[in-house]
């Protein structure tokens, strides 16, 4: 029995990871009803792309509009089971959705506090390697924010994508700026 679990945890799943508001859904400013919703040109088709390439799909997403109140979780879950019934009824499974609504400074209550999962830290990153058994050197993170980038390179994922319609192409030793979700599929 040894022998099949060492080899199991030598091939581990790669996934792709993907901020919400700014890679999924265009960028609003704390986008928490269905109506303000408005997927990212390419999302679908990237998605797709990852799964027939043997990738897990989560979303990993800083909620600090809970935090501050702005809406409640339940708002967010609803949202959140519209958005996943539209990638399955485009074929697509997300894995999880892992959100933080913790802000340190601007957290209303139990929500003001320093919490790793609330990105540039790696905590849902991380609870995503553990729970799915994920190899994150051989996985890809997508987010229009350094926070977000910054997250999977504190995590180690292999490949950290800026989405960044506006910047100029960079590559660092953190991250790779990119202009589009179409450019992202080259990196999977």
């Amino acid at each position: 029995m040894e022998k099949v679990i060492s080899k199991l945890n030598g091939h581990r799943q790669s996934a792709l990871f993907l901020d919400r508001d700014g890679v999924i859904n265009k960028e609003k400013g704390y986008v928490y009803k269905i109506e303000d919703f408005e997927f990212v040109d390419g999302i679908f088709d990237l998605c797709s792309d990852a799964l027939r390439k043997n990738y897990l799909i989560f979303v990993i997403t800083n909620q600090a509009g809970i935090g501050r109140g702005y809406y409640t979780v339940d708002d967010f879950e609803i949202l959140t089971n519209w958005m996943l019934e539209m990638f399955k009824n485009a074929g697509i499974a997300i894995s999880k959705v892992y959100f933080s609504p913790y802000h340190p400074i601007h957290g209303l209550g139990l929500y003001k506090q320093f919490e790793e999962t609330r990105k540039p830290g790696p905590g849902m990153i991380n609870l995503a390697k553990k729970e799915f058994q994920l190899n994150l050197q051989k996985s890809v993170l997508i987010g229009d924010k350094m926070s977000d980038v910054l997250a999977g390179f504190n995590a180690g994922v292999g490949q950290n994508l800026l989405l960044s319609p506006k910047q100029k192409s960079v590559m660092s030793k953190g991250h790779r700026n990119i202009f589009s979700l179409r450019e992202a599929q080259d990196f999977l």
